[in-house]
């Protein structure tokens, strides 16, 4: 059995790219990097959870004159945490949890493999290879596709659930799998796809991310003169990390409350288009922005968790010299 160098000296060379290029994807497939997102996804949805509901109760809120049906009414963040303990008891902060847990950790871990399986295709085995900047953009939105054609109806469980107010006895849905059934049964696949086509145009956000943290590396790398595949200290990578998604979020959220508006279940639109014309017209561009407060809040303690865990996982997996992707 060949040691850990020599197995990254194998990967480098010529003859070793040829024989992977020509046997396809399988080589490049590393499962190492779905378990450690799914590990990262699950730990970063638990701790987290309750910024993720007030953030989705924030998105929903058409705010007062135009509310179609009665919501409560929060002032804040601190102040949402308030009345949903009050209201509801501190389970009220975790309606939603199963469905948000599962989708994060399918999720990043899916997007996690298939961007790391694709780039490493792409890049035929040699790691310090650059792709630039199109490439990466197109092997993000590869994998932003590919996972939420996967786990869409996962999110809209989630989003139902968290938008069920009052005590728990009055609560239509109790779990997760209920609320896909009855959403199956009410509104067919049709249902379990909603929020689908801004789900769609939600993919630039991951490639924006992705696209950001990989010419950050490069750039950082370049500065200081070394390979394109030297391995970072962890506050470097959840820098670049921190820095990357901040750039995604404010450049593409308005997708998200467009997305959280389709999945709910006390209102009915007749699309996209038509969620974004009501916003617009009952409370203009800033109602495309609500809940970014309570998300920017989340982002980064996200981001930090999704890293840390991710790059533990690989770490035990591999060799410290070995190149190990930290993207998220």
């Amino acid at each position: 059995m060949m040691d850990s160098k020599s197995t990254k000296l194998v990967l480098s060379s010529p003859n070793n790219t040829s024989s992977n290029t020509k046997q396809g994807l399988l080589p490049h497939i590393q499962y190492e990097h779905l378990a450690a997102g799914v590990l990262g996804g699950v730990a970063s949805s638990l701790a987290l959870h309750p910024l993720d509901l007030i953030k989705v109760r924030f998105q929903v809120d058409e705010g007062k004159g135009h509310a179609a049906v009665l919501r409560p009414q929060y002032r804040g963040v601190i102040d949402a945490f308030r009345s949903i303990v009050h209201s509801e008891g501190w389970k009220g902060l975790y309606r939603g949890v199963t469905p948000n847990v599962t989708g994060a950790g399918l999720s990043w871990g899916l997007y996690f493999f298939f961007y790391n399986t694709t780039k490493s295709w792409m890049q035929e085995g040699d790691s310090n290879k650059n792709l630039g900047p199109g490439n990466h953009l197109w092997i993000a939105s590869f994998a932003g596709l590919a996972t939420l054609s996967l786990t869409n109806p996962i999110w809209v469980s989630k989003t139902r659930m968290c938008l069920h107010y009052g005590s728990p006895g009055n609560v239509q849905f109790l779990g997760m799998w209920e609320t896909l059934s009855n959403v199956y049964k009410s509104e067919g696949v049709r249902g379990l796809y909603r929020g689908y086509l801004p789900g769609i145009f939600g993919i630039s956000h991951g490639a924006v991310q992705f696209v950001t943290y990989e010419e950050m590396k490069t750039l950082y790398n370049s500065y200081r003169n070394q390979p394109l595949n030297t391995r970072l200290t962890s506050v470097e990578y959840l820098t670049f990390a921190a820095l990357s998604k901040m750039v995604a979020a404010a450049t593409t959220y308005p997708y998200q409350v467009v997305r959280s508006r389709l999945q709910d279940q006390h209102r009915q639109y007749k699309g996209a288009w038509d969620v974004i014309r009501q916003i617009w017209v009952q409370e203009s561009c800033r109602g495309l922005f609500k809940g970014l407060n309570a998300y920017m809040i989340h982002i980064v303690p996200n981001i930090m968790i999704v890293f840390g865990i991710y790059e533990t996982v690989l770490n035990l997996h591999t060799e410290p010299d070995i190149d190990t992707l930290e993207d998220v």
